[in-house]
């Protein structure tokens, strides 16, 4: 029978970390102050007001150079963090199996899961410069990108936590997802043209994010009365709340963006 020790004796014999991972001290204070998520939260949502206000009657800024450079650290941030969490979640999948990269947390106290748990985390409040972008430059600031900024903030930091293994997943996937996003964002900076069906396939890949975050909590349901599975009815709660609206308006953007543009062009072609 494998049990979660041997599969973490197992992930460490077969996934080494390099020197930066070994990094200690993070943990501790990211775990203390959390609850910081918060303010920082409600301060960025007050500096929106503020600064869609003091450019009301201002010309947007070009900000292209400053675009790319933004772009192009998280673009290459996101990468690094996808080969190494995909490579890790590959490992414990080969060696435990699906529950225990849902269940168990033995995994997560690897030197190479605490260091990149840690950076995801402090990349959200980092990634909530991209709004200052937008407002600068006078482009149009919808709901999703505001409230999805905010809450997947808050979201990860009471994860982090609650040291809860399923948001390994959350963690892998929104990685893989960014290193995507961000390079077609520093190739849009660049203006070099990417293919028209990028846009799209990112899209759709934020969306199959939320519906495979919501099978994992779904797992974590059914086997959280196993004895070792670390998981809360709290954190089932908040992530299923948190996936439904996330999956509903992404699916309401693609729709608007991709879908209706072209039954329009269709109807007028008619």
């Amino acid at each position: 029978m494998v049990t979660a020790m041997n599969v973490s004796h197992e992930v460490n014999q077969l996934f080494q970390p390099y020197n930066f991972e070994l990094l200690e001290g993070l943990q501790p204070i990211l775990e203390a102050y959390w609850a910081t998520s918060f303010p920082i939260a409600l301060v960025y949502l007050v500096l929106i007001a503020v600064g869609q206000n003091y450019m009301k009657e201002r010309k947007g800024f070009n900000l292209q150079g400053p675009l790319f450079l933004w772009s192009f650290c998280l673009a290459i941030f996101s990468i690094m963090g996808a080969v190494r969490t995909w490579g890790m979640m590959r490992t414990v999948l080969l060696t435990g199996g699906l529950k225990q990269t849902v269940c168990f947390c033995p995994f997560i106290e690897h030197s190479i899961v605490k260091f990149w748990s840690g950076v995801f985390l402090l990349s959200k409040v980092i990634e909530l410069g991209d709004t200052a972008f937008i407002i600068l430059r006078k482009r149009p600031l919808i709901f999703i990108h505001w409230y999805h900024h905010s809450t997947v903030l808050v979201f990860t930091s009471f994860e982090y936590k609650n040291k809860v293994p399923a948001g390994g997943w959350f963690m892998t996937i929104n990685f893989g997802v960014h290193a995507i996003m961000y390079t077609y964002y520093t190739l849009k900076a660049a203006n070099v043209k990417p293919p028209k069906m990028l846009p799209m396939l990112i899209t759709s890949l934020q969306i199959l994010q939320m519906f495979v975050g919501a099978i994992v909590g779904i797992l974590s349901y059914i086997w959280r009365q196993e004895p070792g599975c670390n998981t809360t009815m709290e954190h089932l709660f908040w992530s299923f709340i948190l996936y439904m609206t996330y999956f509903i308006l992404f699916a309401h953007f693609f729709r608007q963006a991709y879908i209706r543009p072209k039954v329009k062009t269709k109807t007028k072609s008619q």
